[in-house]
């Protein structure tokens, strides 16, 4: 890839930076075509047309009367060690930085599948085959310190997180095939033969940091050093692992954008990190957290009897979600020789007793997970697959199982008394086709015992770690669980050292570009993918090719119900199960927007920048 660059304070004209490409006649004439051809607009959606015009005023579930001031106490459980959101150890840095403290090119409707509007790029335009991609920034935009933000910070961060971002980063930006300054406020991306109409979007969502303030040689690194950015917050105050305060900039530069109004209303937010998850409710009823969503079904029932839920100083609230459900469970690590044969990640599925879990442990609060786009029109289960879906199947056979297929397929179900026998017997007849026989009380292969070991990060993970291990054991299979801190875990979790662990994928209405780094095969071997698994399949990838492909949404669904079959025969993963409810409480001193965002999970963001402090 070729990248043109400029110097701080020196504008290209049009014909200046087009000269620079005069060493490349054919790329100019493709590039003069494809000018003619597009369209400049305030949006960008993944299929069809933004549904909010030019002119609208505010996102329909921000209220843009929000009363400003005031302050904001949530909370986390684990620590941090970095402030940075965008190197490869992401995963261990301090959350509620992005979209706070960093500002991508264009921001996210929560109430359209996938549509973009502008925020530091005040407009893209693009071709019908969306070959190329130019965003022309808002010149008012500009960084904490009051630098402006221009063309140079943008070709600056693509380089950086192509060469030393996130592994999803690299994998999109190296698609792209130049990236040319037209002038200060001007960047062209020319796209030419990546065939990937999501990604304009993808590199839309680029977060823009300051090339003035950046230290690249240190940007691997877990640093603690107060970021620049160019939103709505600064970081005010630092405890190490434990406490970080954003403060709202008064000179915030963005703040009468259509896309901003009614969001960022507390001066101070308060994020606190908690090792303990009991701890962390106990905090919250005593008051000194304002906002919690609940994850444990029997504390959801039963946990919120003190005083101030009682009187009505704390209110509960179980909220719809209106988004695919996605996937959680114990992922496989297919890595490792002892679960490469598919009978066996079958066999194993098959012992996860749901519903003795559901009972027991859960109140029957739960539905068992059958897709990974479950409660939506792109989840394959229950479906035969259309013609159109077989069509695009055709070329990988044995890809896809014929009872997934044919929408038969469903996890075991089991009958309920933690002991059912047919379950232990279909788990072993798979056992014994891959080469295991039950001897002793314990599973073995030649010389060998099929043992392993589980990750887990927390007491629920451990809890549902240790009821599955215990199923386990009825067919001789030895599965440790091993409980570790937040920071082992995220590395562990980013080199694979792991046998199995608990994953979960969340699914938009739009999945796309992200699969690659869940599924694709490129991610196996990438480290800090979320290729858990290590997946790599060529029917994954050229599924993941066609969603990104799909000009309607007709061509969208059948790939990705595809896709999700294919995923499904793969038996990667042991499904667990979801709730279609996101189960919130807050202390009444905060307020919200009536209205919800139909396409958010979860359904507010980590910083709740719709909410508001209530009036004192």
């Amino acid at each position: 890839m070729t990248t043109q660059t400029i110097r701080p304070g020196l504008r290209l004209t049009r014909r200046s930076a087009l000269g620079a490409l005069a060493a490349a006649p054919a790329a100019l004439s493709h590039a003069a075509r494809a000018q003619q051809a597009g369209r400049i607009s305030h949006g960008i959606a993944m299929h069809g047309a933004p549904a909010l015009p030019a002119d609208y005023a505010h996102f329909p579930y921000a209220n843009p009367a929000a009363r400003k001031g005031g302050r904001l106490s949530i909370a986390f459980q684990g620590t941090f060690d970095g402030l940075n959101p965008f190197n490869l150890r992401a995963g261990s840095a301090a959350q509620g930085l992005s979209g706070n403290v960093f500002q991508t090119l264009m921001t996210r409707s929560l109430d359209e599948p996938f549509t973009l509007y502008g925020l530091v790029a005040q407009s893209i335009e693009t071709d019908e085959a969306r070959s190329y991609v130019v965003f022309r920034l808002n010149r008012a935009a500009k960084f904490s310190d009051g630098a402006p933000v221009t063309a140079a910070d943008i070709l600056f961060t693509f380089d950086l997180l192509k060469t030393r971002g996130r592994p999803q980063q690299r994998i999109a930006y190296g698609m792209v095939r130049s990236i040319v300054a037209e002038d200060e406020w001007t960047v062209r991306y020319d796209l030419a033969g990546a065939n990937d109409r999501e990604l304009p979007l993808t590199l839309a969502l680029m977060p823009v940091l300051p090339k003035h303030k950046t230290n690249v040689e240190r940007f691997s690194d877990s640093s603690l050093e107060t970021p620049v950015g160019s939103g709505p917050y600064t970081i005010a105050r630092l405890k190490p692992g434990e406490e970080l305060t954003l403060k709202r900039n008064p000179d915030y530069w963005g703040r009468d954008l259509p896309a901003c109004r009614g969001l960022y209303n507390f001066d101070d937010i308060v994020i606190s990190y908690y090792r303990d998850a009991n701890s962390m409710f106990e905090s919250f009823k005593a008051g000194l957290i304002d906002y919690r969503v609940e994850g444990n079904p029997t504390r959801w029932k039963t946990g919120y009897n003190f005083p101030a839920a009682r009187d009505g100083r704390v209110k509960k609230e179980e909220l719809r979600v209106g988004t695919p459900r996605g996937m959680e469970g114990f992922a496989f690590n297919t890595r490792r020789p002892l679960f490469q044969d598919v009978r066996v990640r079958e066999a194993l599925a098959i012992m996860f007793d749901f519903e003795w879990i559901n009972h027991n442990l859960f109140d029957d609060l739960y539905t068992r997970t059958i897709s990974f786009f479950d409660n939506s029109d792109l989840g394959s289960a229950g479906r035969p697959a259309s013609p159109e879906e077989r069509a695009l199947l055709e070329p990988f056979k044995g890809a896809v199982r014929a009872d997934i297929l044919e929408g038969r397929w469903r996890p075991y179900v089991a009958d309920g008394s933690g002991r059912d026998r047919n379950q232990a017997r279909t788990a072993l007849d798979l056992m014994a086709q891959a080469g295991w026989k039950l001897v002793r009380g314990e599973l073995e292969k030649g010389d060998d015992n099929f043992e392993f070991e589980i990750m887990a990060v927390d007491r629920n993970q451990e809890r549902l770690a240790l009821n599955y291990a215990n199923s386990l054991r009825r067919i001789g299979v030895i599965a440790r669980v091993r409980t570790v801190d937040e920071v082992q875990y995220q590395r562990r979790r980013q080199r694979f050292d792991f046998d199995m662990m608990l994953g979960t994928w969340v699914a938009s209405a739009s999945p796309g570009n992200e699969q690659r780094m869940r599924w694709g095969s490129s991610s196996a071997s990438q480290e800090a993918s979320f290729n858990l698994s290590g997946a790599s399949s060529p029917a994954i990838d050229a599924l993941i090719a066609a969603m990104l492909a799909a000009h309607s949404r007709e061509e969208f669904v059948t790939a990705v119900r595809a896709y999700d079959r294919v995923l499904l025969s793969g038996f990667y993963i042991v499904p667990l199960f979801h709730t279609v409810y996101q189960w919130d409480a807050h202390w009444t001193r905060i307020e919200r927007p009536q209205p919800l965002p139909h396409w958010a999970a979860p359904l507010f963001s980590a910083t709740l920048d719709t909410w508001w402090s209530a009036a004192p």
